[in-house]
């Protein structure tokens, strides 16, 4: 009998277990918690340092079905961006995984949303994208299609929100999309997400078999099939490892990341470099006039400088200082009250 496989902590695939899903069966948030957990089985995360964060929605309960062995926090609807950055200043040694929905990110979170972006907290931020509100009966959410029909809500007369192009404009320096029936795809960038230093927001078009799973619909599982074009081909690989990747066919691009892994993309578009920004524009562009889902790495930046960084936070996290380092003693802050009132 061959060995069971274990990632380099000696841990099973199963280790990465949560508890049994609630959601319908065939939801696409329930193929996505796999692809997490198996990620985080081949990264080796050590789940004693993961935190996992969310909102409210079908989206937000997904965090409880992966890595059992890890913290979470389940914040109020649309609160866990500013949750999550108040999480990764206390402690920045934590990997912040957050798990969030079209409504929790593009209704009442988009303003911390594109906040959280626009500081660049570390984290991966993955949106379980498919554009309706399933956990109260199927309302439309901010990504749905403009003139969209359901059973239940009637016809949208709003333009969708791209929550991808959104992140751009607040200068994300990772943004990705994907479909949760591309379980390699998915894995691959969620392992490049890992490694990211930033903030990696992955936005996932994942069916609601319930309530928006119409043929017409851009976030059904027929659309995705149907209408999916794949800007590139997504490999990781570990920093340790012999990076020399051989392709079949196409030329291929390589990002290196902070940890010292590598992204490898086989560009199946050539115009496409997803080093840069402008480019990152024009094919979502392209892809919305299109009516098509475009999937893969759409834009990277390593060099952008993290909220950490920017606020000049101690190697030590504050959680592990002691309370004279934290905060100023009686005696100083008498002295500066009486240099301010005499």
């Amino acid at each position: 009998m061959g060995r069971t496989k274990t990632n380099e902590l000696g841990l099973l695939a199963a280790d990465y277990n949560g508890r049994p899903s609630t959601l319908c069966p065939g939801c696409g948030h329930n193929s996505i918690s796999n692809q997490i957990q198996q990620a985080a089985f081949e990264h080796s995360l050590d789940q004693h340092f993961v935190v996992k964060m969310s909102g409210i929605g079908c989206s937000s309960k997904t965090p409880a079905y992966f890595m059992g062995r890890s913290h979470a926090f389940n914040t109020i609807h649309g609160r866990m961006p500013s949750v999550t950055t108040g999480v990764m200043l206390a402690n920045h040694q934590l990997k912040a995984i957050g798990v969030s929905g079209d409504g929790d990110t593009g209704n009442i979170g988009f303003s911390q949303f594109k906040h959280l972006v626009r500081r660049n907290v570390p984290m991966v931020y993955i949106i379980e994208n498919n554009g309706v509100y399933g956990l109260t009966k199927g309302q439309f959410s901010a990504t749905a299609d403009y003139g969209q029909k359901t059973k239940y809500a009637g016809k949208n007369e709003l333009p969708a929100i791209d929550l991808c192009a959104e992140a751009l404009l607040a200068d994300c320096s990772f943004v990705a999309r994907s479909f949760s029936g591309d379980a390699k795809q998915i894995r691959s960038l969620l392992r490049a997400a890992f490694s990211h230093r930033g903030t990696a927001v992955i936005d996932i078009i994942s069916p609601c078999v319930t309530f928006n799973d119409a043929a017409d619909s851009t976030k059904s599982y027929f659309w995705g099939k149907e209408h999916r074009e794949i800007l590139n081909e997504v490999g990781f690989v570990r920093g340790q490892d012999d990076i020399a990747v051989d392709y079949e066919e196409g030329k291929s691009q390589d990002v290196q990341l902070h940890d010292g892994g590598w992204v490898r993309l086989k560009k199946l578009d050539e115009s496409h470099d997803p080093t840069d920004r402008t480019s990152a524009f024009r094919v979502l562009e392209q892809a919305r006039k299109e009516q098509v889902i475009i999937t893969g790495l759409i834009y990277i930046d390593q060099e952008r400088s993290t909220i950490v960084e920017n606020a000049r936070i101690t190697d030590t996290p504050l959680v592990n200082l002691p309370e004279d380092q934290l905060r100023p003693s009686k005696a100083t802050l008498d002295q500066a009250l009486s240099e301010l009132f005499g």
